[in-house]
């Protein structure tokens, strides 16, 4: 007996048992699961996935603008040679200037549509059909992005549109370089064809320079990025500690008023009640004046100004009469004695040059002269 009593629940425990173990994944590291590995790509969609091919035919249409007619027209049959092999029939109308595709009978590739959607919007906006053409493949994307309501001011739009492009498209150039994307940037659109982790960064470095962050600051932390992703230990690693922090230092500062009004401090009283003209006059003593008394104050009042006034007057007449002041005469200064010229010996030096023959040699050179020459023919001899 004692047993059988514990055989009942002994198949429960081992139930639950199995659960928990069969509950509990697989113990294998974060970073094993989220890297792609090198060289992997998705197998390509062939007919074989879907061999009875659509129910619905689905079709898309766009316009373009009339300097893109020429254009088009050229490279037309390029574009329907390039969808045929996919099934899918592409027509272009000049009347109305519009570009539609749409799927056939013998389409199996459900996404080409949207492929082909993307490529005749993508040749709309001044993309050459060569860039274009690649978006009919499996492992590339397009982003075409709106900046034209992002800034109101016509001027500031264009100078910040200018900035994207660079000096001679050197930053546009840095830019694919970085992103492996081409980028076409038309009037209020900016057309992005690359890898999807490429357009992702593309469309933050054109939203960012709308937003007046130049895109140089970008450039400078997707090279970062770039080195940082060779390094195989740093992969699954935080990058914030590698990557720059730049600050705004054009920052608006509010403008001041140039009178600053203080308020006064908050009191809960009201303010003191004014006096009225009577009670000025309580306390002046004029209340209790006469008439004649109080006309009489106002008639020696009104002299009294008027007397200020004509002495005002009167100094500035006189002001005109009051001569200026001269300014003192400097005395010249007596020539110094051992300034003074000795007049004597310049005529002497006056007299010796007029008696000097211009040319002719001095006593002493001639003496000199003499004895060379009396020199050389004893050394002859």
């Amino acid at each position: 007996m004692a047993s059988s009593l514990p055989s009942g629940p002994v198949p429960a425990a081992g139930k639950s048992e199995f659960r928990n173990q069969k509950s509990k994944p697989e113990s294998k590291d974060e970073s094993e699961l989220l890297t792609v590995p090198d060289g992997w790509k998705e197998p390509a969609f062939s007919k074989e996935d879907n061999p009875r091919g659509l129910l619905e035919e689905s079709s898309f249409a766009t316009l373009f603008p009339k300097y893109r007619e020429a254009y088009l027209k050229e490279c037309w049959p390029l574009v329907q040679k390039a969808l045929n092999e996919h099934h899918v029939k592409a027509t272009l109308d000049l009347i109305e200037g519009s570009m539609t595709v749409c799927t056939t009978k013998k389409t199996f590739d459900p996404y080409i549509i949207i492929r082909a959607r993307d490529l005749i919007k993508l040749l709309a906006r001044s993309v050459s059909f060569e860039q274009a053409v690649r978006i009919l493949q499996d492992d590339i994307a397009c982003d075409i992005i709106k900046i034209g309501s992002l800034v109101r001011n016509k001027e500031r739009f264009v100078k910040r549109r200018q900035r994207l492009i660079g000096p001679k498209g050197s930053t546009l150039k840095a830019l694919e370089l970085l992103t492996n994307c081409y980028i076409m940037v038309q009037g209020n659109t900016v057309s992005a064809i690359g890898p999807f982790s490429g357009l992702k960064e593309v469309r933050k470095v054109v939203l960012d320079t709308m937003k007046n962050i130049h895109p140089i600051y970008n450039i400078k932390t997707l090279m970062i990025k770039r080195e940082l992703a060779k390094d195989s230990e740093l992969r699954s690693q935080s990058w914030e500690r590698f990557l720059p922090h730049f600050k705004h230092k054009n920052v608006n500062k509010r403008k001041e008023p140039k009178k600053k009004t203080v308020k006064k401090a908050y009191t809960p009283f009201p303010p003191p009640q004014p006096e009225s003209q009577i009670d000025k006059e309580l306390a002046s003593g004029e209340y209790f004046l006469k008439a004649n008394q109080k006309k009489r104050q106002k008639m020696e009042a009104i002299k009294a100004k008027q007397a200020e006034a004509l002495s005002k007057r009167q100094e500035e007449r006189n002001k005109a009469f009051i001569p200026p002041k001269e300014k003192t005469v400097v005395k010249p200064k007596e020539a110094s004695t051992e300034t003074k010229i000795d007049v004597a010996a310049i005529k002497e030096k006056v007299k010796k040059a007029k008696n000097k023959k211009l040319g002719a040699l001095t006593a002493e050179e001639v003496k000199l002269k003499v004895e060379a020459d009396e020199k050389k023919k004893k050394k002859k001899k």
